[in-house]
């Protein structure tokens, strides 16, 4: 079995459009929540979100690139890029053969379908631009990732709702361990602020009006976002060679299934997740220094998986601080486990534990150490990294600062 690291990342969110504004802002406590600006509000009754603010397609891409991709394959293209750079790698024949592209995503193209209903059933138009199957197919990010820098090895889309882009960084992760692949480009992305999307998730009555709190007693729910987190990952051996650094080590993951509710989450689906995890990658609970919370801010799941960790870490779990960067970047669905891998790789490597932002008062059913709004530093050897989903999709990554 092959030991696998992380040679480089790309983010975009709400946070910024570098992984390294994105971590910055983490570490800072900034909050990308803010009223929407990029769609009309006023059949909304939550008009807050984290979007990607600022953001000019044709700063990255040329008219017809823009014609075949929407938001949501922008978003992942623009953090490939910076994650391949990073890495300093190319793909010649041979290393494309070598290389997956595996992506998560939980609704795929929404701004492609959404423009399509609006000028079919509100503005009577009898057609819809000619590219709209190919731009809002759900594979689509990872295909043009793919055609971009002649990936030909495996490559498709994952999609198990907010746990999508933790289960594509698994299957990436086993392929390369196995030895299928050299190299894997993977990690998720979402662009869900739509009229439509908006609308959907208002009904399920789990949207915040203000902002996002996890673990507070005044929580009022989650706030959508979106984004990507794009990463690099390659076999120990295979960065040696090619000589570059190396930000972290994959040890191990762990997946599970509730079988109980399609929104409710699970207590013993968490549990399941978090030890498989630490089983994978041969790390006792004693080891870990930090939990990258699911964190929603919703009623049920912040008191859930409190109790989740509480399980696994029994009386030590005091001592771990414990975070949900949901509180800045929003909830990116299928990306959010990219953009929380960020916030990962950041404690890692620079010993800082991003905060919980926006905490107010405790929950007394929430007793863990969230680290409330200002970054600690703290010294991190060993981290996991949770997301749990509608659907009850349970996927947590275990990672260790590379020795």
């Amino acid at each position: 079995m092959n030991r696998v690291v992380i040679t480089g990342m790309g983010c975009i969110s709400a946070q910024g459009h570098t992984a390294q504004a994105c971590w910055a802002a983490m570490k800072a406590g900034t909050s990308g929540i803010g009223p929407l600006v990029n769609i009309p509000t006023e059949r909304l009754k939550v008009a807050i979100g984290a979007e990607v603010r600022n953001y000019d397609p044709e700063q990255y891409f040329d008219r017809k690139q823009s014609s075949l991709y929407d938001r949501v394959s922008q978003f992942a293209m623009v953090a490939a890029r910076e994650a391949i750079a990073q890495a300093a790698i190319s793909f010649d024949a041979a290393e494309g053969m070598r290389t997956a592209a595996i992506l998560g995503s939980g609704i795929g193209g929404q701004t492609t379908i959404d423009e399509g209903y609006q000028r079919l059933y509100g503005d009577n138009v009898p057609r819809v631009h000619p590219l709209t199957i190919p731009r809002l197919m759900i594979n689509a990010p990872a295909s043009h990732l793919s055609i971009e820098y002649g990936i030909t090895g495996p490559s498709f889309v994952v999609a198990s709702a907010c746990a999508s882009a933790n289960h594509a960084m698994a299957i990436a992760f086993d392929m390369v361990r196995r030895g299928q692949v050299d190299v894997a480009i993977t990690g998720g992305t979402e662009a869900p602020m739509t009229l439509g999307v908006i609308k959907s998730w208002e009904a399920l009555r789990v949207m915040s009006p203000d902002t996002c709190r996890p673990f507070t007693k005044d929580r009022r729910g989650m706030v959508l976002g979106e984004g990507a987190g794009i990463f690099v990952l390659e076999t120990l051996d295979h960065a040696r060679k090619r000589g570059v650094p190396i930000i972290a080590e994959i040890a191990g993951t762990g997946m599970s299934s509730d079988a109980k509710d399609i929104v409710q989450p699970s207590e013993d689906g968490a549990v399941r997740a978090m030890q498989l995890a630490l089983d994978d990658a041969r790390l006792s609970p004693d080891g870990i220094d930090y939990v990258n919370a699911h964190g929603t801010g919703t009623p049920a799941n912040d008191v859930t998986e409190t109790r989740a960790i509480r399980r696994i870490f029994g009386a030590r779990a005091d001592a771990i601080p414990v975070s949900s960067s949901k509180s800045m970047h929003g909830h990116a669905l299928g990306a959010a486990g990219a953009l929380e891998l960020i916030a990962v790789l950041g404690a890692l490597t620079d010993g800082i534990v991003p905060p919980t932002a926006n905490f107010t008062t405790p929950d007394p059913e929430c007793d863990l150490d969230y680290v409330p709004n200002t970054a600690r530093r703290h010294t991190v050897c060993a981290a996991l990294s949770n997301s749990f989903a509608f659907g009850g999709h349970n996927c947590v990554l275990a990672l260790k600062r590379f020795e």
